[in-house]
C-alpha cells in the first residue's frame, strides 16, 4: 500500500492535524478481552470528535501480540470506525518487533482497512542506524509509515538527527510521532525532517505527553544551509488523549486557531502547564512511568468505561499514591475532565 492509496479526505485530515488518541485495551477481571467495553471505548472517542485512532500501540499494551489479541483488537476498532460515524477517521495500527514481525503486522493492518502503521523501534534498540533504516524501508513496502520516537523510559532507542533525515527520505513515510519526552531529542526529529526537505510531505505529531499544548503552539525555526525553515507540529497522537478526550478535542481546536494566527494567549500558555500536571498523575511520573497505562485505565474506570484497571501483565497496576494524585488533578482542573459527557452517553456506548 502506497501513501497515494490513502483516501484523499483521510490524508487531508492527517495533514491538517487532528486529535488521535492511543487506544487502550479493555480487559475483564480474568485479564481477557472485553469486546463490549472495547467497542464502548472506540465509540467514546468517535463521539468525542477525534480525527483518528491509534490501535495496537504502547497504550494498547505491546503484549497483545503474545496474548493473540492483535488482530481482534484492531478489527473491533476498524469496524466501529466504519459503522459508528459517517466521516473520515484516520486509522493507524501499531507495528513492532523484528522486520518479519513488523511486516506481518503491517499486512494485517492493511487487510483490516488501516491507513498507516506507527512503527516502534523498541525491539531493535541495539541495532545500528543502517540496520534501522533498512528495517523501516522494508516495512514501508507494506504500508505507509508513521515514525515513532518512543521515550527511552519505556524502551525506545536514542535516535540522532542523521537517522531522522534518512527516515524522512523514505517516500512512504506520511507522519512522525515525536515522543521522546525530551526537548533536545524533539529538535533532533525536526532537524532531520528539515534536512531531508520533507516538511511539506511529512506531517509532525506530538507524542510528548509532557509538553502537548506548547508543542502544538510553537513555530520551530531551523536553519537549512543559508535559509530559515519553519516547521510546525500539526496534531497529537497521544496516550494522554485516551482520557478526558472530549475536552482535548475542544482545546485542540482553540490551539489550532491560535497557532494559525501565530499567536499564543496567556490562557493557552497556562493550559499547557495544567495539561502537563494532569499527565503527571495519569502517567505516574513520580514512579518513572510505572503506572502510565494503569493510570489511564483508572480514569476510564471512574467514568464507567472500563470495569477495572487490569493490564495483561498482572504485575502492572497503579503505583502507591497514584490514585491520590489522580484525585488531586480532578480537584485542581475540573474544566479538563469530560465526566458529564461520558455520563450522558455511556449507556448507548455500552449497548
Amino acid at each position: 500500500m502506497h501513501r497515494d492509496d490513502i483516501p484523499q479526505d483521510v490524508m487531508a485530515l492527517l495533514q491538517r492535524g487532528t486529535v488521535i488518541p492511543a487506544h487502550p485495551l479493555a480487559l475483564d477481571a480474568g485479564r481477557r478481552l472485553d469486546p463490549r467495553r472495547q467497542r464502548a471505548l472506540t465509540r467514546y472517542y468517535l463521539d468525542a470528535g477525534v480525527g483518528g485512532m491509534a490501535v495496537g500501540v504502547h497504550t494498547t499494551q505491546f503484549a497483545i501480540r503474545e496474548a493473540g489479541l492483535y488482530e481482534p483488537v484492531l478489527r473491533l476498532a476498524a469496524e466501529q470506525a466504519r459503522e459508528w460515524v459517517p466521516r473520515p477517521v484516520v486509522m493507524i495500527a501499531g507495528a513492532c518487533g523484528p522486520t518479519a514481525q513488523a511486516r506481518r503486522e503491517a499486512s494485517i493492518a492493511r487487510a483490516l482497512g488501516y491507513h498507516a502503521v506507527l512503527l516502534s523501534l523498541g525491539a531493535m534498540a541495539h541495532a545500528g542506524e543502517d540496520e534501522l533504516i533498512a528495517h523501516c524501508r522494508a516495512v514501508a513496502q507494506e504500508m505507509p509509515l508513521v515514525g515513532f520516537y518512543l521515550q527511552t523510559a519505556v524502551g525506545g532507542p536514542v535516535l540522532p538527527p542523521t537517522f531522522w533525515r534518512r527516515f524522512a527520505e523514505i517516500e512512504n513515510v506520511v507522519a512522525i510521532k515525536i515522543a521522546p519526552f525530551h526537548r533536545y531529542r524533539t529538535l533532533d526529529v525536526l532537524r532531520g525532517v528539515a534536512l531531508a526537505r520533507a516538511e511539506d510531505r511529512i506531517t509532525l505529531y506530538t507524542g510528548n505527553d509532557d509538553h502537548i499544548v506548547l508543542d502544538l503552539l510553537a513555530p520551530f525555526a531551523l536553519r537549512r544551509g543559508s535559509e530559515e525553515v519553519t516547521l510546525r507540529i500539526r496534531g497529537g497522537l497521544l496516550g494522554h488523549w485516551s482520557v478526558w478526550t472530549q475536552k482535548a478535542v475542544q482545546y485542540f481546536a482553540r490551539v489550532q486557531a491560535e497557532a494559525a494566527k501565530d499567536s499564543a494567549s496567556a490562557a493557552m500558555l497556562a493550559l499547557d502547564s495544567q495539561v502537563t500536571d494532569a499527565n503527571s498523575a495519569f502517567f505516574d511520573v513520580a514512579n518513572d512511568f510505572a503506572g502510565c497505562i494503569a493510570g489511564c485505565h483508572e480514569v476510564l474506570r471512574r467514568q464507567g468505561l472500563l470495569e477495572g484497571t487490569w493490564c495483561l501483565d498482572p504485575h502492572e497496576g497503579l503505583s502507591p499514591g497514584q490514585a491520590d494524585e489522580i484525585d488531586r488533578v480532578y480537584r485542581d482542573y475540573p474544566h479538563l475532565n469530560d465526566d458529564g459527557f461520558v455520563r450522558e452517553h455511556l449507556a448507548r456506548w455500552l449497548a
